[in-house]
């Protein structure tokens, strides 16, 4: 089955703490909302302690025109995503040997919070010394589940080309689509929760000689499943207005998460004869604190089955669509023994879920 070698990730060079931005929020929604102490505990009860932006602070002090906003947003992708693209193909966590660029086969791009024609991993194409033959995949508007749902299009690629090295690209610098005129509890909640970031992973089809590269276990991805919810569009995305991306976040989520998500995760590991319990690591996206907790009301589940996943939220927050790539690395690193299963899950717009069965071998 497709492997996965390598996962990198890249933070944006501006990292500000929770407390920072609190004093933020409510210098700036003060005025709006008469409970304002009260909304900002989302601040300091959600187990983020920092985060990271392509921008300073005083960035957000000031109005910016969607223009200026989206051509930022090319200009540092092409930057942070070439960085990652490099370290994924030189990672000294999970290789030996360096893969070349000329190498990969294809580059899936996911991101949902800027726009680029032509896209930003054809741009990057014409910074590192990629094959012009390269397919490029870019996919727009899967939001927090567009990691998983990246690794989840290589799986495919690769059982179709197994001779394939395939890199799934996930940049989001949600920082730029922020809305300072915007006075709703959906853009408070979310200057609570979300930050940029950037992650590569590096998947291979089963012709490639993994031990050529990798000094590890790696995990193979076994299966994967996507669920969307009938009519739920308005659970989770962007309202696209004059000035931008206006987050829509509805506080719903917890509970849909627990009334929903059991039976889809039931369903997925019923056909591979496979329980909850068989499960050693569960990769979940981190949504946020209340997230995680429904992931473990849904599933019976105690913290610990979330702890890596609660790390990463607690040093870098929701940074959307590359957060499970953040968790996925760390777990990589872990030692593993043979036959150790995993599983891959995050949650985005549609309403929908993603999901990859892992198993570690040598």
């Amino acid at each position: 089955m497709p492997s996965i070698l390598s996962v990198s990730t890249v933070n944006p060079p501006h990292t500000i703490t929770q407390d920072v931005t609190t004093e933020f929020a409510k210098e700036l929604f003060e005025s709006d909302f008469q409970d304002i102490e009260r909304l900002l505990k989302a601040f300091q009860n959600g187990q983020i302690e920092k985060r990271n932006f392509s921008v300073p602070l005083t960035w957000f002090k000031e109005d910016h025109t969607l223009e200026e906003k989206n051509n930022l947003y090319i200009d540092q992708a092409v930057q942070f995503g070439a960085e990652a693209m490099t370290a994924c193909l030189s990672s000294r966590d999970f290789l030996h040997t360096s893969i070349d660029y000329s190498e990969v086969d294809a580059i899936i791009f996911i991101s949902s919070t800027g726009m680029a024609t032509p896209s930003i991993d054809a741009r990057i194409m014409n910074v590192l010394p990629f094959s012009p033959d390269t397919k490029r995949i870019p996919i727009w508007g899967l939001g927090c589940a567009g990691g998983a749902a990246g690794l989840s299009r290589a799986y495919e690629y690769c059982l179709a080309y197994p001779e394939a090295k395939v890199l799934v690209l996930c940049i989001e610098l949600c920082s730029l689509t922020f809305q300072r005129n915007d006075r709703t509890k959906s853009n408070l909640i979310g200057t609570s929760l979300f930050a940029d970031g950037v992650a590569c992973a590096l998947v291979c089809g089963d012709q490639v000689e993994v031990q050529r590269y990798a000094h590890q276990k790696v995990p193979s991805i076994i299966g994967t499943q996507s669920c969307l919810m009938p009519k739920s569009e308005d659970v989770m995305g962007w309202d696209i207005k004059e000035e931008g991306l206006y987050v829509v976040f509805s506080r719903d989520i917890p509970n849909i998460i627990r009334k929903w998500l059991q039976p889809v995760i039931k369903e997925f590991l019923d056909g591979h004869d496979l329980t909850l319990k068989d499960i050693a690591y569960f990769v979940a996206h981190p949504g946020g604190k209340k997230v995680l907790e429904a992931y473990e009301d849904a599933l019976g589940l105690g913290p610990e089955f979330t702890r890596y996943s609660r790390e990463v939220l607690q040093a870098n927050g929701n940074m959307s669509s590359p957060t499970v790539l953040y968790v996925l690395k760390e777990i990589m690193k872990l030692d593993h023994n043979s036959e150790e299963w995993g599983l891959v899950g995050a949650l985005g717009p549609g309403f929908c879920s993603e999901l990859l069965l892992l198993k570690w071998s040598n």
